[in-house]
């Protein structure tokens, strides 16, 4: 399987938008969890690393 390449700081679109209408996230934090925050309503998220591979779509910056 393709291994997708992304890095602190990186803006990424996920398959899902979130609740607030926008499907860009910027990553914050990164080690076995990823921490991203939403780039519209600035909401922040912590996932499992293996769970956000699975769910980003692409990285955009």
């Amino acid at each position: 399987m393709e291994q997708k390449e992304y890095e602190l700081n990186d803006v990424v679109e996920m398959k899902k938008a979130h609740p607030c209408g926008t499907n860009r996230w910027k990553i914050i934090r990164m080690g076995a969890d990823i921490r991203i925050k939403c780039e519209g309503c600035a909401h922040s998220v912590m996932i499992p690393r293996r769970e956000f591979t699975r769910k980003m779509k692409k990285v955009l910056k």
